[in-house]
């Protein structure tokens, strides 16, 4: 049975965000190295803000509410990049689509200065895989005065595949999350502007992933809106022996079990096939009732 969230809705800049039923945020990689899908986006050597719209047009038609832009490849083993690279990766890309498509523009980054240059063209949105821990992001992200989705991940991008190690994964993730709220709260970020996501890929083993997806429930209890991002993972991978790009089943089976366990949003690259699972589980959902 889904959990209900206690949030109705989210306000996104000029747009209000409803969670009445599962949102989907469909990803947009303007990166060259990104695990599944870096480079799509590229022409001559550059990201193409028109292949970026087309790409995004078509999400959104197909069911998504949001777009999620990133700029940094996050994925094990990846390499940092400068703050001016991921400016010039993603902010070309939001101008582009903001006010061009009927979705929420979020943008997945780090970086403070990013997240100011991209609240001023338009995004609604910030994704934050490491939780507003850098210098200054704090700050920025309060001043935008944008939703924040705060992830929790062991280590960094280079290293969080090495070896990841918890107690119980569950708490410790449950730990690090009200913290950063906490830190949000201090800095006069309010608890209405945020949401959760326990970072599945991100620092955790087979083992800790399907924990956690398993209890998801329990952060769910949080009452803040959660945000999964399970598609095409590595975990997959792991189970099934598929390669990345055969890991549409259970992208989409993971994305189901999600909503199930309480997750608000569903991060994916596979928006139209998750947009029709989803119509079948609230179909049920409407007999059940």
């Amino acid at each position: 049975m889904a959990v209900t969230q206690r949030r109705s809705a989210l306000q996104c800049a000029d747009r209000l965000l409803s969670f009445q039923a599962p949102v989907i945020m469909g990803v947009l990689n303007t990166t060259p190295d990104s695990f599944s899908d870096g480079g799509r986006l590229y022409t001559d050597g550059r990201p193409d803000p028109d292949a970026a719209l087309d790409a995004a047009s078509a999400m959104v038609n197909a069911g998504a509410a949001i777009i999620d832009v990133g700029g940094e490849s996050t994925r094990p083993g990846a390499e940092p990049v400068s703050v001016q690279a991921e400016m010039d990766r993603v902010l070309p890309v939001v101008e582009r689509l903001a006010g061009s498509v009927d979705a929420i523009i979020s943008v997945d980054t780090s970086s403070p200065a990013l997240m100011c240059e991209a609240a001023a063209l338009g995004a609604g949105m910030l994704n934050d895989v490491r939780a507003l821990m850098r210098e200054g992001a704090l700050e920025a992200a309060r001043d935008t005065g944008l939703p924040i989705c705060l992830m929790h991940m062991q280590g960094s991008p280079s290293t969080m595949q090495s070896a990841p190690r918890y107690g119980d994964v569950v708490d410790e993730v449950l730990t690090f999350l009200r913290a950063r709220v906490a830190a949000s709260e201090a800095a006069g970020i309010s608890r209405d502007r945020l949401l959760l996501d326990p970072g599945f890929g991100f620092g955790k083993s087979v083992a800790h992933n399907l924990r956690l997806l398993a209890h998801l429930s329990r952060l769910a209890g949080e009452g803040l809106p959660l945000l999964v991002g399970l598609s095409r993972k590595s975990l997959i991978g792991a189970l099934t022996g598929r390669d990345v790009h055969e890991r549409l089943p259970a992208s989409v089976a993971l994305a189901l079990l999600a909503v199930q366990r309480g997750a608000s949003v569903v991060r994916v690259h596979d928006v139209a096939a998750t947009a029709d699972a989803l119509a079948m589980l609230a179909a049920l959902e409407t007999v059940e009732s």
